[in-house]
């Protein structure tokens, strides 16, 4: 069993960059796929927007691909979520999903989540 924590959250203006982390205990990453997905305020959770295999291969959603970039340290068994050009409309709560057969963009197939982390994107 894999237990996920993230970090990297705070709050940055518009423009900005932050690096969310997903560090794993308990198991390393090697063996799943980790997904990222958010909650903004007020709304539902939206599906996973950037996945890191594990098999190797990196995806990202349209919407926000050329701005946000996945990446995992295998000896950190942490998964990256480097988030540059901020918009007010990416402020949510940021979760990081594991599971070691799925790598899709339901987050509900994930065995695995993190509590999330918090993004404020303000002037």
């Amino acid at each position: 069993q894999v237990q996920l924590v993230e970090s990297g959250g705070g709050l940055v203006q518009p423009g900005g960059s932050l690096r969310l982390s997903c560090a794993a205990s308990g198991s390393t990453l090697e063996s799943y796929s980790v997904g990222w997905f958010r909650q903004a305020p007020g709304k539902e959770r939206e599906e996973v927007f950037c996945i890191s295999t594990n098999i190797g291969s990196t995806w990202c959603a349209d919407s926000v691909k050329g701005r946000f970039t996945i990446s995992r340290d295998k000896a950190k068994s942490t998964v990256y979520l480097q988030m540059n050009s901020l918009k007010p409309e990416d402020t949510a709560i940021y979760y990081c999903a594991a599971d070691r057969y799925y790598s899709g963009i339901y987050y509900k197939e994930y065995d695995y989540w993190g509590q999330g982390t918090q993004v404020t994107v303000s002037s």
